[in-house]
């Protein structure tokens, strides 16, 4: 394999280098890979220059997607004894989860103890006032991270040299629990915490989860190589995938893997009447790229890969293990370093070869993935490769047919069983203060495996091993809290969470249509409704309301919008009261169920300075119904309430009283309804550390009377 020539120093190259990438079709700023490494995260990395005792040890389990009542149906069959213990041994309740019950919203609750008022994330996407409803732009953007090219460059010839660093932002407001815990000397281990992409600074050992891109800087890209181009090649490449057409030659197929841009280069545009009217060049950047060839036997279903230094073989249907391919962007001076898997899923009678994302390589990381810098490294030394990117079970790749459900499946556990050894690895060498460890599987696997659960669904698959999905991950969720249950001591405080739980997604609720026929959004041309993408046809000056994102309705308000017409005070209260009870009045007509059950003010039910940022309402769907596939982004379907066709068919953004997350420790719940942030000021009271003037939260586990030894050091 080609590895980094240290011409110049490889750090600090990168560390000068930056772009903004578009994130999943919309143009959602991600990170990317020339962004600035070292420099990207705010502040100076502490090591502990002597490894004091907390005296006290906190393990928490965070499962995303559990649901109380899953569990507690479970549990009751007996398949589940290691939460049977816990729940004997201490504690369980249902965990109030945030409105909206997103991933980011929740996480970023219990990172902070703060609701979405205060750390201001409030949905997966923000909109940019000063681009939004200004044509041309999109106007959304990410909102976990965001990056920023170099704000001096000079170019020479094809090259473009960057003369200053890049920054990739994290959004999040507030300071994280691990932070504070740190202040008073307290160890801490944070294993993909979601919504912490990049890493905030800190002086123990964190690693990303949820928000972190793949290498292109997209939350997830894969690619599919193809004899036959599916009927839907258009919509995977707008989506989540890229598709390649392949062709065999001499038992023989050449392919290239594109990488992430490369923003060392420049290529002529062909000039435009505007730019030669300018006599100004237009520049693209092109992609890193790797070719590699693949070498089919005539007889047996069988394929050797070629790719750079490392060649493979593998049969149809079978997995690669992890492949380093290193992209050149500077001939001999800069190569940048990314994972992948293979998945051969047809050899004959036409080609079909997976590819997952790229992954930020832990070995050799191009994005700020962990702190201290070199943790990512150090994990891979004990582990290997493994998944950097946020979530990394391929959904798209399912819902949009590259994938069947049990590619999907078998993708999964090969993810669990990463997962376990990450675990066992932990367990091993964990000995004092904070350890927090995710498990991804049981919210992704909830997500794509319900219809064939559920009977009720009306697209419900019965498939006799996938009907039983569900099941099994819960099944492995017992086995791994066993294994944590097998080494702890009486001096540590064992707790298992969920940020939400889980119902079905049989309906979706176009939004924004509802928004037109009910007079409060208008189109520059009704009889176009359904043709046009990203708020488009949208007649700004007549619209009074509009939807972004998944569960937020936004006015039209006057001075804050580009285009707004509606009048800050009673003019605006006046619409807010009129919305809600339009919005809770809405009827499914095919049932006669009401598909909104919750109506948020943002201004009048959050805490914090960030309430501005948020949306003036945020909807809380009934059980059965969230917001449809198309409404978030500004599209406007002639049906209301869609039949959710994609195997994403179990959810969780809705009404958040709905979807309660779990709670469950080896101690007793003092409250009553404990919610998310009520833990946090658990995790700090563990550890006698008092919580901030911020946060709402209170003390939801019976205090112990083995307080916590703290031991204060020094930077190093």
């Amino acid at each position: 394999m080609q590895k980094w020539r240290n011409t110049v120093d490889r750090r600090e190259c990168l560390g000068l280098i930056s772009c903004a990438i578009g994130g999943a079709s919309v143009g959602l700023s991600g990170g990317s890979p020339m962004a600035a490494q070292g420099k990207a995260v705010a502040g100076n990395y502490r090591r502990y220059s002597a490894r004091g005792k907390s005296g006290k040890k906190v393990i928490i389990l965070g499962i995303d997607g559990m649901d109380p009542n899953l569990l507690k149906k479970y549990v009751d069959e007996g398949v589940m004894p290691n939460f049977q213990r816990l729940i004997s041994e201490g504690d369980f309740k249902p965990l109030q989860t945030t409105q909206p019950p997103q991933s980011p919203v929740a996480w970023s609750t219990f990172i902070t103890g703060m609701d979405p008022g205060g750390h201001g994330i409030y949905d997966f996407i923000h909109r940019d006032l000063s681009a939004f409803q200004v044509p041309g732009e999109a106007g959304v953007y990410s909102s976990m991270s965001r990056s920023e090219g170099p704000e001096k460059t000079v170019a020479v010839g094809k090259w473009v040299i960057p003369l200053s660093g890049g920054k990739i932002e994290q959004l999040r407001r507030g300071k994280a629990f691990w932070q504070i815990l740190e202040e008073h000397g307290i160890p801490t281990t944070i294993y993909k915490m979601p919504a912490n992409y990049p890493p905030v600074p800190s002086s123990g050992r964190s690693l990303s989860g949820l928000g972190t891109p793949d290498m292109r800087g997209t939350m997830g890209k894969y690619s599919y190589y193809t004899e036959i181009i599916p009927p839907n090649a258009d919509d995977i490449d707008r989506g989540g995938g890229e598709v390649h057409k392949v062709q065999i030659q001499n038992h023989r197929i050449k392919a290239r893997i594109n990488g992430p841009d490369n923003t060392f280069q420049r290529i002529k545009k062909a000039a435009s009447r505007r730019s030669a009217k300018k006599k100004k060049q237009e520049y693209l950047t092109p992609k890193c790229s790797i070719d590699f060839e693949i070498l089919i036997d005539p007889e047996i279903p069988v394929a050797k890969f070629v790719m750079q230094d490392d060649e493979f073989i593998l049969q149809e249907g079978e997995w690669s293990d992890w492949i380093r391919l290193d992209f050149e962007a500077v001939p001999y001076l800069v190569n940048i370093s990314a994972i992948a898997r293979f998945y051969l899923k047809k050899v004959r009678p036409a080609f079909e070869l997976y590819m997952t994302p790229l992954q930020i390589n832990p070995e050799d990381p191009a994005l700020p993935i962990s702190t201290p810098e070199d943790w990512s490294r150090e994990l891979f030394e004990s582990l290997g490769y493994f998944y950097t990117k946020g979530l990394p079970a391929d959904t798209k790749a399912f819902s949009e047919g590259v994938f069947t459900g049990r590619d999907f499946w078998d993708q999964s556990e090969m993810i669990f069983q990463e997962t376990r050894k990450a675990l066992d690895y932990f367990m091993e060498t964990f000995d004092d203060g904070l350890l927090f460890f995710y498990f991804s599987s049981l919210d992704q696997g909830s997500h794509m495996l319900w219809r064939y659960m559920d009977p009720e669904h009306p697209c419900h698959v019965h498939d006799e091993f996938l009907s039983d999905g569900i099941r099994r991950i819960y099944l492995e969720m017992d086995e791994a809290l066993g294994r944590v249950q097998n080494t702890i001591d009486d001096n540590t405080t064992l707790i298992v969470m969920s940020d939400h739980g889980f119902c079905p997604f049989y309906y979706g609720v176009n939004l924004n249509s509802w928004l037109v026929e009910m007079g409060y959004l208008k189109l520059i041309r009704p009889a176009e409704q359904a043709m046009h993408r990203y708020f488009g046809n949208i007649d700004w000056p007549e619209t009074k309301a509009y939807g972004l994102g998944i569960n937020g309705l936004y006015l039209n308000v006057k001075g804050r919008e580009k285009q707004g017409i509606v009048l800050p005070g009673a003019e605006y209260e006046e619409l807010l009261n009129e919305l809600e009870a339009d919005l809770l009045a809405m009827e499914d007509p095919r049932n006669g169920q009401r598909p909104i059950s919750l109506v948020t003010r943002t201004h009048r039910d959050f805490h914090g300075p960030c309430t501005e940022w948020g949306p003036d309402l945020i909807i809380g769907y009934n059980r059965g119904y969230r917001c449809s596939w198309e409404s978030p982004l500004g599209q406007f379907p002639l049906e209301l309430f869609p039949v959710n066709e994609d195997p994403w068919s179990g959810d969780h953004c809705m009404d958040h009283r709905v979807i309660p997350g779990v709670l469950l420790t080896n101690r007793k719940i003092i409250l009553e309804t404990p919610a998310l942030y009520d833990l946090t000021v658990a995790v700090l009271a563990e550890f006698g550390v008092e919580p901030l003037p911020e946060m709402i939260g209170k003390n939801c586990l019976e205090p112990t009377t083995n307080a916590a030894t703290h031991v204060t050091m020094e930077n190093g």
